[in-house]
């Protein structure tokens, strides 16, 4: 982990996220607080002693905070001593996307190319569907991740790795015009809508966990339920519905990996195969980008368990789709 601002006597003004915050006991029987702090480059563990609420305040994961204090080493361990710690104000002008893995575009921009896609269908009801459900979901879709641990498991994730899909879906269109363009980009953008209800998320937007919803039901199911509901209040009675739900209960394109039907039409065949390849990408680009060339990764177990080679042909081969 790296500082900007470190004075000649070594002390460090900066600011961090709280990746993780918990108040302990030490052996003497005061109390601590022990976390660790992370920016876009890397994390540190970091203790205040002599922690005290009433002085110091209280944290939860997730938040910024400014700090001041010293490193040292602990077991040859690089180790943040706090001195002072306060939230951040306005003032600061801190960007959370600074501090936390994220997608490298603007969710507005993501969102509103959404939109206007779907705003340009030709079928009436599909049009209605798709843009009902955008506006609804808008201000969670701005910064929600696609996963927990797995591919696009990063702040504004769902926006990116759809936006993907569906650029990939306009160029699978160009190729095979036979396709139903409205139905292959509606189920696009609306395939993982579920994950809005699936996770729960910290202050910066970063996912902790399942939620009720997230295990009972799944966002396959959830997405097919809210795309049925909302046709129910639009009063569309077309088949438009049900081919879109289908395309949310089946784009994980076999029932071992969660899928509660097979695809049994194109698009939603296409669907399946567009949503494990824009994952796979970034599994892939996320794995190699952090060995270096002639180097290979550890085993990657989203990947069958591979362990991949960096051949170093292409400079900067992170994962950075070509969007806009």
């Amino acid at each position: 982990m790296k500082f900007d601002n470190i004075a000649p006597n070594g002390a460090v003004d900066c600011f961090v996220m709280l990746k993780t915050v918990d108040k302990k006991t030490s052996s003497k029987g005061g109390s601590y607080l022990d976390a660790t702090i992370a920016n876009k480059t890397g994390e540190m563990n970091a203790k205040l002693w002599d922690y005290n609420e009433a002085v110091h305040g209280t944290y939860d994961p997730g938040v910024i905070v400014k700090l001041r204090g010293t490193v040292s080493k602990y077991n040859n361990v690089d180790q943040f001593r706090i001195e002072r710690i306060r939230p951040v104000i306005a003032e600061d002008n801190i960007n959370i996307n600074d501090f936390v893995p994220s997608a490298e575009f603007d969710g507005e921009d993501m969102w509103n190319t959404l939109f206007d896609i779907a705003n340009s269908f030709e079928d009436s009801d599909v049009k209605l569907i798709v843009t009902d459900i955008l506006k609804a979901k808008k201000d969670a879709m701005l910064y929600w991740p696609a996963a927990f641990k797995m591919h696009h498991a990063i702040r504004g994730g769902l926006l990116c790795h759809t936006l993907s899909i569906v650029r990939l879906a306009q160029s699978i269109c160009n190729v095979y015009p036979f396709v139903d363009k409205d139905l292959l980009l509606g189920g696009a953008i609306l395939h993982d809508i579920g994950k809005l209800e699936e996770f729960e998320l910290n202050k910066a937007g970063l996912v902790t966990g399942y939620s009720t919803k997230g295990n009972l039901v799944g966002h396959l199911a959830g997405g097919a339920i809210l795309v049925e509901k909302t046709a129910e209040k639009l009063n569309i009675t077309s088949e438009a519905p049900m081919l879109l739900s289908h395309m949310m209960l089946s784009h994980h394109g076999d029932p071992e990996f969660g899928a509660a039907v097979l695809p049994q039409f194109l698009e939603a065949e296409l669907l399946s195969e567009l949503d494990l390849m824009d994952a796979t990408v970034f599994e892939i680009c996320e794995a190699t980008e952090a060995v270096n060339p002639g180097e290979t990764t550890g085993r990657v177990f989203g990947l069958n368990n591979r362990k991949l080679y960096n051949h170093g042909r292409k400079q900067n081969a992170k994962y950075n789709p070509k969007l806009f």
